[in-house]
């Protein structure tokens, strides 16, 4: 059983060598102010700085446009209902609805902005495999406990899922056809109530079995990152143009742009 998969972990781009906790800052210095645009310009270059930086990452296409597609389809929901929720200047009509301006420019604003967070994210911190990502949030302080609950999960969720499956191929081979009455909701709750059980038992386990071989509550990495000076211009770069975009959006509200 494996775990989940990561299919942008493993490169030789120029970002997939870089330390884990730069990259982490990195991202948080480009996504935290591309998530507080309110002009479409800037959300653009937003967007074009996510498309450049998965570009430098070697990111294989297949695995992104499945990625991308997953967003694009939370944000079709959204293309579906905001264009004719909020008043403005009319722009056409589709039966009783009435499509605005105002409402076509906020989806464009919220397409671009997620996609270019996305493709930021995707390209700093899908280049580094999860146990990095752990080593680097410790790194930075982040607390040991909430370190050691994303690699847990991340290792065993995946078993859950096997699990699950399992069980619900037990129930099928049982006769069991899910409709809407008491019998298949009894047996949904049955296959929850089984999957909590077992998941503890399991996580008792790999306690035990942990303990007894010295675990003390700190993962030990043979894995040494050292950050060197491309780490550093990174960060500065990152830095730069997450306030490039903030300063170009502020200028843009006030009118200077």
């Amino acid at each position: 059983m494996s775990a989940i998969e990561e299919p942008f972990a493993v490169g030789t781009s120029p970002l997939h060598r870089r330390n884990p906790g730069i990259k982490i800052l990195a991202a948080l210095a480009i996504s935290l102010p591309a998530a507080t645009l309110q002009h479409l310009p800037m959300a653009t270059a937003g967007l074009v700085l996510g498309l450049v930086l998965a570009v430098a990452a070697r990111l294989p296409l297949r695995p992104l446009v499945q990625r991308m597609a997953v967003v694009g389809l939370f944000i079709g929901f959204l293309w579906i209902f905001l264009p004719f929720s909020l008043p403005g200047k009319t722009l056409f009509h589709l039966g009783p609805l009435t499509a605005t301006q105002e409402g076509i420019q906020l989806c464009l604003l919220l397409t671009a902005k997620s996609f270019g967070i996305v493709l930021t994210l995707t390209a700093l911190l899908a280049t580094m495999p999860i146990t990095s990502l752990g080593q680097g949030l410790q790194r930075l302080g982040v607390p040991q406990k909430l370190c050691l609950l994303l690699l847990f999960t991340w290792r065993y969720i995946a078993v859950i899922r096997q699990e699950y499956l399992r069980q619900h191929r037990c129930v099928k081979a049982r006769g069991f056809h899910p409709r809407t009455n008491i019998h298949t909701y009894r047996t949904y709750a049955w296959l929850v109530a089984m999957l909590f059980v077992r998941s503890w038992d399991r996580a008792e386990r790999v306690h035990q079995a942990m303990r007894c071989r010295g675990f003390t509550g700190t993962f030990h990495s043979l894995v040494r990152f050292h950050r060197s000076t491309a780490d550093w211009w990174l960060l500065a770069l990152a830095i730069a143009l997450g306030a490039g975009l903030l300063a170009g959006d502020i200028a843009l509200q006030m009118g200077r742009i």
